[in-house]
């Protein structure tokens, strides 16, 4: 399956990714051979297999429910860019 370098565009922009030309090229190939590799999956005749949804058997492993102390606001801000009061300040979005 192919992948047009406009449907590359398309999933930067939603992304709001910003490439070069050079990246726009390599990624249309890179992506194309993705889909080409995925695409085999339709060519295997499997009709005799059952639907999974995980391929392990998985089991949930509960601890105790014991309350304990939050983070401190301090400890939460640690590594925050930046803060403005009790809240992350973030870049706004376009």
């Amino acid at each position: 399956m192919a992948i047009t370098r406009e449907e590359v565009l398309h999933v930067a922009k939603l992304a709001r990714l910003e490439l070069s030309g050079d990246e726009v090229e390599r990624l249309t190939l890179e992506l194309g051979a993705i889909l080409e590799a995925v695409g085999k999956v339709a060519e295997l005749d499997l009709d005799d297999v059952p639907p999974t949804s995980h391929p392990l058997e998985l089991v949930n492993a509960w601890r105790e429910d014991e309350p304990y102390d939050s983070l401190g606001l301090d400890a939460v801000f640690a590594n925050a860019p930046q803060r403005e009061d009790d809240l992350f300040r973030v870049p706004p979005t376009t």
